[in-house]
C-alpha cells in the first residue's frame, strides 16, 4: 500500500477546504439551535439519607453495626423504587399528577461504598418540583421502612430547598456544541480523503508518470468558455463571388 505524504494530506485537506469547512459550520450549528432551543431543560434536587441502626444516641455502633448498616443500603436502594414506597408517595401527593412508575423512571437512587448515606435524586422540567418529589419520597421512605424492616433506622441529613434560580443538570450546550465540532470535523476530513481515495482521475502529468511510468511528452490544455467565445468573436468575413464566409483560421 503506498504510504501517504504529509504534503499530500495538506493538499486532500487544501482541495476540500471548503466543503470541510461548510459542514463543520452547519453541524455546529445545528447542535447550538437544538441545544437553546429545542431541547427542554433538566434539573436535578437530592436529599441525603443516612441508614443507623443504633436505638440509643448515646451508645456508640460497633463495628459490626456499621458493616449491618452498609449492607442494608443495597436492600433499601431496591425497597425505595417499589410500589411501596411510590405508590404511598403518590396518594399522598395527587398534586404530582405522577404514578408509581412514572416517579420511578425520575428517581435515581446512589450511595457512596463504604458509607451509611443514600442520595435520593429526582430529574424534573421544573427544579422545585423535582425538589419536593425528593423530599415526598424520603419522608415516605423514612415512615414506611420501620413496617417494612421492623427496625427504624433511616435518618434525613438534608432535604432539597426551593430555588429561584437553578442550573439545568441537561442539556449542557457548550458540550453539545463542542462535541458536534469534534465529531462534524473528523466525519468532513474522513469523507474528503474517501472521496480522494475513490477519484482515479488522471489530473497532471506527474500522475502519467506515476501510473504509467513513462514520462509527458504533450499536454492539451482545457480551454474555459469564456476564452472560446472571445476567439470567436475575432474571426473575419471573406467575400468569394458575392458570398461571405468565416475564416475560421483566424
Amino acid at each position: 500500500m503506498e504510504e501517504l505524504d504529509l504534503r499530500d494530506v495538506v493538499k486532500v485537506i487544501r482541495k476540500r477546504l471548503w466543503w470541510i469547512l461548510l459542514i463543520v459550520v452547519l453541524c455546529t450549528a445545528a447542535a447550538g439551535v437544538v441545544s437553546y432551543t429545542l431541547m427542554s431543560p433538566i434539573y436535578s434536587a437530592s436529599t441525603k439519607l443516612i441508614v443507623n441502626q443504633t436505638e440509643d444516641a448515646m451508645q456508640q455502633p460497633s463495628l459490626s453495626d456499621i458493616n449491618t448498616n452498609i449492607r442494608l443500603i443495597d436492600t433499601y436502594k431496591e425497597i425505595m423504587l417499589t410500589p411501596r414506597i411510590l405508590d404511598r408517595v403518590a396518594e399522598k401527593h395527587p398534586e404530582f399528577g405522577l404514578s408509581a412508575e412514572q416517579l420511578a423512571r425520575k428517581i435515581q437512587v446512589s450511595s457512596v461504598n463504604g458509607t451509611q448515606v443514600m442520595t435520593v435524586g429526582v430529574l424534573d422540567g421544573s427544579y422545585n418540583r423535582a425538589a419536593d418529589i425528593a423530599n415526598a419520597v424520603s419522608r415516605t421512605f423514612q415512615e414506611e421502612i420501620p413496617n417494612i424492616m421492623r427496625v427504624d433506622n433511616v435518618t434525613i441529613l438534608n432535604e432539597a430547598k426551593h430555588r429561584e434560580y437553578a442550573a439545568p443538570v441537561r442539556p449542557n450546550p457548550v458540550l453539545n456544541i463542542a462535541i458536534a465540532f469534534v465529531i462534524s470535523l473528523m466525519a468532513a476530513l474522513g469523507l474528503a480523503f474517501l472521496l480522494e481515495y475513490m477519484d482515479d482521475t488522471i489530473k497532471s502529468e506527474a500522475d502519467v508518470e506515476k501510473i504509467l511510468g513513462v514520462p509527458t511528452l504533450a499536454v492539451v490544455t482545457k480551454m474555459k468558455p469564456y476564452k472560446s467565445r472571445r476567439r470567436s468573436a475575432k474571426t473575419f468575413n471573406q467575400e468569394v463571388g458575392g458570398e461571405t464566409y468565416a475564416n475560421p483560421n483566424a
